[in-house]
């Protein structure tokens, strides 16, 4: 696909609320949490990973999913994700009412094993109850495959590796799935050829890109995916999150680089680019840490002057 023929449209998923917020070593309250979704949802998401059913133990920043979700308000129209790694999870899922369930499987059997102590098979075969229940409730399943582009432990991952887990997925009824450099490593070049791999063995118009900044690479490696065929992305405001597995990892791209990057190839999102950076304004000033986000510290600062000047 050719500069010329980008997507009209573009789908982005906002998973600061979860994939954001889950790595932070100091409690975040719930309040925060909720006013963080809401802001998103009036900012005009279409999906929102709003939270996870996980267990305490090992997600202790999750630990109060339940609440978050019953405190939302919520915007017609908006779906609300949560992860679900198993049926206690699931479960909690349907009586927070979410719209959509995550599950999550690795293209590297490395990461596979120090991420959750199993092969990718295995943990295939642990999501199928929980793929079953999801359909027989009548619920989006989507899928996400980390180390789709690197692996912090086995290295380079081969593209059959990814294409094998997408058709796996696939299988299980996934309506979306996600190809996640999880440790942002990713080239434009490897991107493209990862996602026409991909795009063979599952529908192009339900493959999202995830993607990480580590290197630097995340907005280019947005483009190529758009060059392929890709119409839905997922980005975290401000720049949140990274990988407690993966050392040295960076947070997702945040949503304000990757919005500025959609508008300014003229491609629809639907979301307002301002009410997003107040948001990441928000959200790193609650949890007293630096906004990640480029774009968004230079428009807050160019609002901020704006405003100053009307006074």
């Amino acid at each position: 696909m050719s500069a010329s023929h980008l997507p009209q449209r573009v789908k982005v998923v906002e998973v600061g609320p979860r994939d954001g917020l889950q790595n932070e070593k100091q409690p975040v309250a719930t309040d925060i949490k909720i006013a963080l979704v809401d802001r998103l949802s009036a900012a005009g998401f279409a999906n929102i990973e709003a939270t996870s059913f996980v267990s305490p133990k090992w997600v202790p920043q999750m630990a109060d999913g339940a609440e978050v979700m019953a405190g939302i308000t919520r915007r017609p129209g908006t779906i609300y994700s949560v992860l679900t790694p198993n049926m206690r999870g699931f479960e909690g899922a349907v009586a927070a009412k979410a719209d959509e369930v995550v599950i999550f499987a690795a293209a590297s059997e490395a990461f596979s094993q120090r991420n959750i102590n199993c092969s990718i098979e295995e943990s295939i075969t642990r999501f199928e109850p929980v793929a079953r229940a999801a359909k027989d409730a009548g619920l989006r399943l989507r899928g996400s495959i980390s180390c789709a582009l690197g692996c912090p432990y086995q290295g380079e991952v081969p593209v059959a590796s990814v294409v094998d887990v997408v058709k796996r997925l696939a299988a299980l009824g996934c309506d979306e799935i996600d190809i996640a450099d999880t440790i942002g490593v990713g080239t434009p070049t490897r991107t493209r050829e990862v996602m026409d791999a991909c795009a063979k063995a599952f529908p192009i118009e339900r493959l999202s890109g995830h993607f990480h900044d580590t290197y630097g690479q995340a907005t280019a490696n947005i483009y190529a995916a758009l060059l392929s065929g890709i119409s839905i992305f997922h980005s975290s405001v401000a720049g949140l999150g990274g990988c407690p597995y993966a050392k040295g990892a960076t947070g997702n791209v945040a949503t304000e680089d990757v919005l500025y990057l959609l508008q300014g190839l003229g491609i629809e999102t639907g979301i307002d680019l301002e009410a997003v950076v107040h948001t990441g304004d928000f959200i790193s000033q609650a949890i007293g840490r630096p906004n990640a986000s480029r774009v968004g510290r230079a428009m807050l600062a160019k609002l901020k002057d704006a405003a100053a000047s009307t006074n």
